[in-house]
């Protein structure tokens, strides 16, 4: 759950990625940092909070250089605090590099503690910092040389950026788990890496195309080339992207991700349709999923709930209760939108199930006659390793739970998911058409690999996870000391 993002060759290196962190928030909002190179060393800056907050002006300033990295964070693999916070840079014997990683490595401890029995220190308790002593201690001579070493010697899911001080590389792990896409300022001539072509509307640079599972691109002052150095896998594309994780304007390996979340609401009124006088969604991810749902069911869609775009993180809670706090904190009812009606409200998962319940309630006391609960995806009972913060098994409520229980803890009227064929059909049915890829106004290069059926990682609902994780003894120690 990171966003990374980067830049070759533009005098607004800083500025540039800080905007497209910005674009890129919604992936972390717990740290952010910046590291540029002016081609013979790098500069970085840090911080823990939103890209606003951790880079004013006068810190921004300080990063000089024509290339530049960039990262916002969510910790999934060691706590959050600043030591944990990317890109990683560090100084080594041939040269330094800095490194952007969204992804989890299941195998991230084993390699670890091989490393320390060689003398290799570690500062950080995140998963990444394997990685960069993997490309210290590399023999091979050229940066990418040295990353695809280090990245063969490593499992599970990283779309990453690195930084030397005269060359951007990027790399996708073989399945491709999360997304990485290429763009060009056609201005400048600057190239730009990302995790969604969201971030380049916003600076005004063209996606070129995404990067292909198990590819290493590599921008130096020669131009752009390619490597493929790892052995060939099976795609396995995090559907979660296309449910919940992207932002819906994005299009990721072709895919329109808002397309994708309304064919989500229209298998759901196609198989779970229930007599309603409203449908609304949980803010923001449900919202096109619920049109998708009101537009094929031809129920009103309005927006009962109201989400606050102003919560952090808090630890401030009023001494005397107040029911539904910290749900209140970023949703609450319209009233005139509920009162007497039998509402559907759509939303892309159910965790816990606390959540829900509260909503519930909480539109109950608004006045809804009836709540019809409609959730985009299929019960999630396993938990993800590749990246995606998900609780242990224990904790899913639909690990335990028949979806009758869960529909009588939450409270609602009636409850239904997604089938998982219905999810499938419904984001490879969202590929996006010549004219979406046109507007790019540079040539579009067609995918190796086109998302078929068979192309996504669905662990999280039937624990069949394609890369085989394996709990290393030390790992509940050290999530304990990251608590």
């Amino acid at each position: 759950m990171c966003g990374v993002f980067g830049i070759y060759g533009h005098p607004e290196a800083a500025n540039l990625t800080y905007l497209g962190l910005h674009a890129l928030q919604h992936r972390g909002q717990e740290s952010a940092g910046i590291v540029t190179s002016d081609g013979d060393q790098l500069s970085s800056d840090r911080g823990m909070g939103h890209v606003i907050d951790v880079f004013p002006p006068d810190h921004l300033a300080r990063l000089k250089g024509q290339h530049a990295i960039g990262h916002v964070r969510y910790s999934t693999a060691g706590g959050s605090f600043l030591k944990n916070a990317q890109p990683i840079a560090v100084d080594y014997a041939r040269s330094s590099v800095a490194v952007a990683h969204n992804g989890n490595l299941t195998n991230a401890e084993a390699v670890r503690e091989k490393l320390e029995e060689r003398g290799s220190i570690f500062q950080t308790s995140s998963d990444t910092e394997t990685i960069v002593h993997l490309v210290a201690l590399s023999q091979q001579k050229a940066p990418e040389d040295r990353i695809a070493d280090a990245l063969s010697q490593v499992q599970g899911a990283y779309s990453l950026v690195c930084l030397t001080p005269d060359s951007l590389i990027a790399a996708r792990d073989p399945m491709g788990i999360r997304p990485l896409c290429l763009g060009k300022m056609p201005d400048s001539g600057a190239y730009v890496v990302a995790s969604e072509p969201s971030s380049f509307d916003l600076i005004d640079a063209k996606y070129v195309r995404d990067i292909e599972p198990g590819e290493m691109v590599i921008i130096d002052k020669q131009g752009v080339r390619t490597l493929r150095p790892f052995g060939d896998a099976p795609r396995k594309s995090c559907i979660f992207e296309y449910v919940y994780f992207s932002r819906p304007d994005s299009i990721i390996d072709g895919v329109s991700v808002y397309q994708a979340r309304k064919n989500l609401g229209r298998q759901l009124a196609k198989l779970h349709g229930v007599e309603a006088d409203v449908v609304i969604p949980v803010p923001d991810s449900g919202v096109p999923a619920t049109i998708g749902y009101a537009e094929e069911s031809k129920i009103p869609f309005e927006l009962g709930l109201v989400r606050s775009h102003y919560v952090g993180r808090t630890f401030i809670e009023p001494q005397q209760s107040i029911r539904h706090f910290g749900v209140r904190l970023k949703l609450n009812p319209v009233g005139a939108a509920l009162e007497g009606k039998r509402v559907v409200v759509v939303d892309d998962s159910i965790v816990r199930g606390t959540t829900s319940r509260k909503i519930v309630k909480m539109l109950r006391d608004a006045g809804a006659k009836e709540v019809h609960m409609r959730i985009s995806s299929p019960p999630t009972k396993w938990p993800c390793y590749y990246g995606i913060d998900t609780p242990t098994r224990g904790e899913l409520i639909a690990s335990s739970h028949s979806v009758e229980e869960i529909n009588q803890y939450i409270t609602s009227d009636t409850l239904a998911y997604l089938p998982m064929d219905a999810m499938i059909e419904s984001v490879v049915n969202a590929k996006t058409g010549p004219a979406q890829q046109a507007r790019s106004r540079l040539p579009v290069l067609q995918s190796e690999k086109p998302l078929t059926k068979d192309s996504f990682c669905v662990a999280c609902w039937t624990g069949e996870y394609p890369i085989e994780f394996t709990p290393h003894p030390r790992q509940r120690q050290m999530r304990l000391l990251d608590v």
